[in-house]
């Protein structure tokens, strides 16, 4: 049978799935994506056709839009940590590009994507990362899946305002720490506080990190590209401060959860989600407004540049994909501007002194025979 059922888990909908022959006279087994039968069927019969033309006439054949998410959901953000973020996005592009011709794709489309999006007024850097998902997917039609298919969005992209930078200082800080240090609720906040102050790990990263990827021999933390954003496996140094808040995860554990592969988790040993919560209740405790988890991250930053810490340095301890990324906090330290304005004092002097040097000149009385 060419249309049949996979196993599936308990409490979900089966999948209809296709098994044909492509051009080549290779077998392919392929989701439909849908639990209908009927639209299994109606989408075997046109991939069927397309290979048959293909074979006939040496034509390939036709995607649409909804085909290219179908794969690309399935293949890629099924491996990834934003792989959430992604889904959203795509729900949102079907508005616009569901049923759309891959070939005849045009900057036109997703211009009046971005108008209608920008008519329920969302915002451009949110409009921006959903185009970025759109690109991706269609870079992935094109290299994975050797697609012969365009791709518009790079010409399209929207011009973003300056991203947020707001930190705080060390004794802000220290009060925020001091805020949850004995708290019973949440007695995993102080340690979180600590290592992302002094590591610039993303929230998601601290969360999902487990003790098989911590050296303490070493003093390093293992990040894999499974695990950050932008897929880039990395190292973190642990400082003093840093070492310390994972010892503090590594006593807990052993009172409450020896057998938990997680860093920061709860007294049974299941991963602990979310902080916001505490990080909230810590913040208004102490009266710190308008500050987010992620501020920790800008925190790290805006610190290790005031110390004067080369800017390609910062760049790979926090993981950034380019130096543009990192350039955002170079405000934060002046000393190099204001080394290069001084070089105008120095001019300013040694114009005045040329100028008192003439005035001499023009005052030593003419030698007599």
């Amino acid at each position: 049978m060419s249309v049949y059922k996979r196993k599936y888990s308990k409490g979900k909908k089966p999948i209809w799935w296709v098994d044909y022959r492509d051009a080549s006279g290779k077998r392919v087994r392929r989701s439909s994506g849908t639990s209908n039968k009927q639209e299994a069927e109606s989408l075997e019969a046109k991939w069927k056709l397309e290979v048959y033309q293909q074979k006939q006439w040496d034509k390939d054949p036709e995607h649409t839009f909804d085909e290219l998410m179908l794969e690309f959901l399935r293949e890629t953000t099924e491996k990834k940590p934003s792989a959430w973020v992604e889904r959203i996005h795509v729900a949102h592009l079907y508005g616009e590009l569901s049923g759309k011709v891959l070939s005849s794709l045009a900057d036109t489309d997703v211009k009046k994507y971005i108008k209608a999006r920008k008519s329920y007024g969302i915002k451009d850097g949110t409009i921006n990362r959903e185009l970025t998902t759109l690109s991706s997917a269609l870079n992935f039609g094109r290299t994975e899946l050797k697609w012969d298919i365009p791709n518009p969005v790079s010409e399209c992209k929207l011009e973003e305002p300056a991203g947020r930078v707001r930190w705080i200082t060390h004794e802000e800080a220290q009060k925020l720490i001091d805020a949850v240090k004995d708290s019973v609720q949440a007695p995993h906040m102080s340690d979180f506080l600590r290592l992302a102050l002094n590591t610039g790990c993303r929230s998601g990263e601290m969360l999902g990190l487990e003790w098989n990827r911590v050296d303490m021999s070493a003093g390093l933390i293992l990040l894999e590209a499974e695990h950050t954003k932008n897929r880039k496996r990395r190292s973190v140094p642990l400082n003093q401060e840093a070492y310390s808040a994972i010892l503090g995860r590594a006593r807990f554990r052993a009172e409450y959860c020896p057998d938990s592969p997680w860093v920061f988790s709860h007294k049974d040993g299941a991963r602990l989600k979310s902080v916001k919560t505490a990080f909230k209740v810590a913040c208004k405790k102490i009266g710190i407004e308008d500050f987010r988890i992620h501020d920790l991250r800008h925190t790290c930053a805006a610190w290790l540049v005031q110390a004067r810490v080369p800017l390609p340095e910062i760049r790979d301890l926090l993981g950034h994909s380019s130096i543009k990324m990192t350039e955002k906090y170079a405000h934060l330290n002046p000393d190099n501007i204001r080394k290069a304005v001084a070089v105008l004092d120095n001019l300013s002097r040694f114009g005045h002194d040329c100028e008192k040097g003439k005035k001499k000149q023009l005052e030593i009385p003419a030698l007599t025979a």
